[in-house]
């Protein structure tokens, strides 16, 4: 079973009880802007994180995100792109390191050393792996297949103690859990096990199906809301976002999702609950009310917008930022390899 705190994250940084979070880690993939999920989700509580704990990490995955075949230009300002963003929405490389990890080498490395503790039938069960293993034509690749164990080697570097985690990462933290243990009792306590921090995430669904979860990988280009799109795009994308032939706006996930989904992301926008979300839009019918959530997240994005616009001019600052924040986790890294190393008679 997997390790968690007894309290959401939420309520365990407005309870004071943050001490006990000593080092967190997390990462995110350089695949495309986040979107409006990621940004209410992942980033907001990054932001969160940083300012209520003293040791936080966050890595652009860069390793992880080669998974699917990538145009060299492309994730190149991809990465760029993601660092801008973050910095954008409030991640503050004074407050957390913000780094690359292919910069820091020690995670290939641990992860070759992990994955010589870690059967195959493990990882075939993984459900990343048979979703995207059958559809990819040729067959799945072996980056493919051994990337959770990666993502064990990028928490464990650095004796992360949390994690923050979705739903769908559970099983991801739960191999790190085991390989954790294993290799403490093959080889002496030496990792933390870490726990995982049950982010209570806003679920975003797409505008265009509202019961799949929004997605930058979505073919219609109308579904998703990325945090750096233009007002215009956002109101287009809000107007012509599925309902259905009830005008008034309530919230009822089940029988009205395309509604519900609306009423959840102005919620997010505002900081207003669901409720007051649908008190406030008495008397509105779905296309009026459409234009109002749309404004709401206008309004609640400019700032990143604008930021991210500047951010992008200054080039030389991004790699600057990467680049001090690979330093700073490669101190952290190179000793705790080295004594890997010695442990498992490598040196």
């Amino acid at each position: 079973m997997i390790e968690m705190e007894h309290m959401n994250q939420t309520a365990l940084l407005e309870s004071g009880q943050n001490k006990n979070l000593k080092r967190i880690f997390s990462g995110i993939q350089p695949t495309g802007i986040p979107h409006l999920g990621n940004y209410f989700g992942v980033i907001t509580s990054w932001v969160k994180l940083q300012e209520e704990c003293n040791s936080v990490l966050y890595s652009i995955v860069d390793l992880h995100s080669l998974t699917i075949p990538r145009e060299p230009a492309v994730l190149r300002e991809n990465i760029l792109d993601i660092t801008a963003v973050l910095l954008a929405c409030g991640i503050n490389p004074q407050k957390c390191f913000l780094f690359q990890q292919s910069q820091v080498p020690e995670h290939a490395q641990l992860g070759w050393i992990l994955g010589c503790l870690i059967g195959i039938p493990r990882l075939e069960h993984f459900p990343q792996w048979k979703l995207k293993n059958t559809s990819q034509a040729s067959g799945g690749t072996v980056g493919l297949f051994t990337y959770p164990v990666l993502q064990a080697a990028d928490i464990l570097l650095y004796k992360s103690t949390h994690v923050p985690v979705g739903e769908d990462q559970i099983l991801h933290l739960e191999l790190t859990q085991d390989t954790a243990r294993h290799f403490n009792k093959k080889y002496g306590e030496f990792f933390p096990v870490p726990k995982a921090l049950l982010t209570t995430t806003k679920r975003v669904k797409s505008l265009r199906d509202p019961t799949s979860k929004m997605s930058k990988s979505d073919p219609h280009k109308l579904a998703t809301v990325g945090i750096t799109d233009s007002p215009e795009e956002i109101k287009l994308k809000f107007r012509k976002a599925v309902t259905d032939f009830t005008s008034e706006v309530t919230y009822d996930p089940e029988r009205r999702p395309g509604v519900s989904n609306l009423v959840a992301i102005h919620s997010a926008a505002t900081g207003l609950s669901k409720e007051e979300v649908v008190q406030q839009s008495t008397g509105l019918d779905t296309a009026h009310y459409k234009a109002v959530v749309a404004e709401a997240v206008i309004e609640k994005l400019a700032p990143v917008r604008n930021e991210f616009k500047r951010l992008k001019e200054d080039r030389s600052y991004l790699e600057e930022v990467l680049w001090s924040g690979a330093e700073k986790a490669r101190e952290l890294a190179t000793p705790v390899y080295w004594e890997i190393k010695r442990l498992v008679g490598l040196h």
